[in-house]
Order: C-alpha cells, then sequence, then structure tokens
C-alpha cells in the first residue's frame, strides 16, 4: 500500500491510521455516493432536458470544483509540486470529462456502459508504460478483470428494451474517453508515488486550473459554446442541476483520488465497473424488473471477478525468505563423500 509515510484523509476523516478494509470502505462509500447521484443527473439532463453539451457542462462543473476547494480551505501556498506536473494530466482529464459526457448525445446508456465497462483492461496495461510507476500485474488480476468485464457486458445487453444504440460518431468520442481514461489514472498515480505529500485536493485544484482552458477551443470551433450559453439563458434551472450534479461529484472525485493514492489505479478502476454493476442492479430491484438467466450469468461473472481480486497473494514474506547469498553458498559448500556413500546405502531399491 502507497503513501504509508504520509497522513492522509477524505473530508476531515483521518485514513492512515485505520485498518485497510475501513480505508477502502471509506473512499468507495464517497465514491459510490457521488456518481450514483451524477448518474441520476446525467440521466435527467441528457434525456428529460435534452442539454447535450458535454464540454459547457465540465466547462461549468470546472467553476463548482474551484468554489467547493477554496471552501475546504485548500491554497497555492500548500502546493508541493510544480504546475508543469499538471498540465499532461489536466488535458487528459477534461478530454476524457467531455468526451464522456458528449457521447451520451449520439450514445444510449447501455452502449456507453458497454464501452466504459472496458476501462479497466487499458488502464492496466498502461501501467506498465507510465514513468515513474512501471506497474506490472499477475495474470490472476488480469482475469479477474476480463470476467468482470464481460459480466457486466452480458448483464447490460439482457435487457431486450434497452439495447444498445450505436452511432459513429459517438462511438468514436467514447473510444477517444477511454484512450484518455488509461493514461489519467496512471498519471494520477505516478505524482502520488513520486511525492507522497500530494494531497487529493491539490490534485483536483491544479488539474482544474490548468485544464478548464482546454475546454474553450472545442466549444468555440463547435458552436457549443453560444448554443448551450443561450440554451441555459431560455432554462436557467438547468445551472441548478449542473450545480448539484457537479458538487456530488466532486465527493467522488476526491473519493477516487484517495482510492489511487492508496490502493492505485488498477484497483480504482476495478471499483468504478463494479460501481457500474451495482447501479445496474440496484435499478432490476428497486424497480422490479425480470431477471433471465442471462442476468444471472452477468452477476456470477461479475461476483467471480471481485473475488478473484480479493484473494490475496500468496507470497513469502521477505523475513521469512532465504537471502541468495546464503543459497549459492550452501550450494557450493563440498560435501562429504562418505556420507554421501552412506545415504546411498540406506536409500530402498526400486
Amino acid at each position: 500500500m502507497k503513501g504509508e509515510d504520509h497522513i492522509r484523509t477524505l473530508f476531515g476523516i483521518t485514513l492512515t491510521d485505520k485498518p485497510t478494509w475501513q480505508q477502502f470502505l471509506i473512499c468507495s462509500s464517497g465514491f459510490f455516493f457521488g456518481y450514483l447521484v451524477n448518474g441520476i443527473c446525467e440521466e435527467y439532463v441528457y434525456n428529460r432536458l435534452k442539454f447535450s453539451y458535454g464540454w459547457y457542462f465540465t466547462f461549468v462543473q470546472g467553476f463548482v470544483y474551484l468554489t467547493l476547494i477554496s471552501l475546504q480551505g485548500f491554497t497555492t501556498k500548500q502546493m508541493v509540486n510544480p504546475w508543469k506536473m499538471y498540465v499532461k494530466l489536466s488535458a487528459v482529464l477534461m478530454g476524457s470529462h467531455g468526451l464522456t459526457k458528449g457521447s451520451l448525445a449520439y450514445l444510449n446508456y447501455p452502449a456507453q456502459l458497454m464501452f466504459k465497462s472496458t476501462k479497466v483492461l487499458p488502464v492496466m496495461m498502461m501501467g506498465a508504460f507510465i514513468p515513474g510507476l512501471r506497474r506490472k500485474y499477475p495474470p490472476r488480476e488480469y482475469f479477474s478483470a476480463v470476467l468482470l468485464v464481460v459480466g457486466l457486458i452480458l448483464f447490460t445487453l439482457a435487457d431486450a428494451n434497452s439495447s444498445p444504440n450505436f452511432s459513429i460518431f459517438g462511438v468514436v468520442m467514447v473510444s477517444g474517453a477511454l484512450v484518455m481514461d488509461s493514461f489519467l489514472g496512471n498519471l494520477q498515480e505516478a505524482i502520488f508515488t513520486i511525492n507522497r505529500d500530494t494531497t487529493q485536493m491539490e490534485m483536483l485544484f491544479c488539474s482544474t486550473v490548468v485544464g478548464t482552458p482546454f475546454l474553450i477551443p472545442p466549444m468555440v470551433l463547435t458552436g457549443e459554446l453560444f448554443r448551450a450559453w443561450n440554451s441555459c439563458f431560455e432554462h436557467p434551472y438547468v445551472y441548478g442541476v449542473l450545480v448539484f450534479e457537479a458538487v456530488a461529484t466532486f465527493v467522488g472525485q476526491v473519493s477516487v483520488l484517495s482510492l489511487i493514492a492508496i490502493f492505485g489505479a488498477a484497483t480504482t478502476a476495478l471499483v468504478t465497473t463494479a460501481r457500474k454493476a451495482v447501479t445496474l442492479l440496484l435499478s432490476y430491484i428497486i424497480f422490479t424488473k425480470p431477471m433471465s438467466e442471462q442476468h444471472a450469468m452477468g452477476l456470477i461473472l461479475i461476483a467471480a471477478g471481485i473475488m478473484m481480486k480479493m484473494l490475496p497473494d500468496h507470497k513469502i514474506p521477505q523475513k521469512l525468505r532465504i537471502p541468495d547469498a546464503i543459497v549459492k553458498q550452501v550450494k557450493s559448500y563440498p560435501r562429504d563423500e562418505k556420507n554421501e556413500e552412506h545415504d546411498e546405502e540406506k536409500r530402498s531399491l526400486v
């Protein structure tokens, strides 16, 4: 586990002095709450209000983030990393958010869910190429990720009333978001690893300040800035929904950064994928939808993937390992020939 020598907190709750399972539970609960509200708000904004302006949505969200971060008492004097460290991260972060939200204008929710549920695999593979990280995962973790992804896709496709609706432009947008996601979590983990004093608030503050200007060119070039402004001017209550969604997402974002700092990008990606499965399952329980055999198979694969990920690694503790120098010395030590002959006589004939 990373970050053990630095006191890490989440909204005033000290995580460092708690057992690992409590840290995981607290961070995951904040993430699940934030993004459950986020999903409901996005569904309402895009499908009910027909507000399909993903770049502008992210732009407004950035200003809400900065307001909330200032209310948390964070200032630039508390920064421990140079601004230039956040340029690449910010561009990837804003691109991922904008493309993800914008793709909902061209893809329905099941289609986007199918693509986004595969995020954990590119995140794991990209971790081997990020400087300062160079992370490798055992085959068991790749297999657990595949089980989770396949199970979630099966569960999504089992609902005949919500079959995926594909649009080429939407597929390109969500694919671009996936590529950026594969860099995003690993870049964040690399910064936390290089400088363990990096806080979640610094990460989110710098990413937002540096990244928000990246949203202006696509909004201007596509004309989205003016269309979104006119739409919000005619229906100002949309801003209320956007601000409420941004506050909930802020809780989820800080919780995700806590997961990345403590448990790593791949584990966090598995949690985000599992969240999608829980959201779908809750929708079937709350609205009493019929469950088919394909639903059951998807749930079994999801559960198997999660359980396989939770299995402990059976490694020999460092204290119990015999040093290589002693092993080489024992191998090179000459054996007594008389003892060898005596041992040979004692062996039973087969």
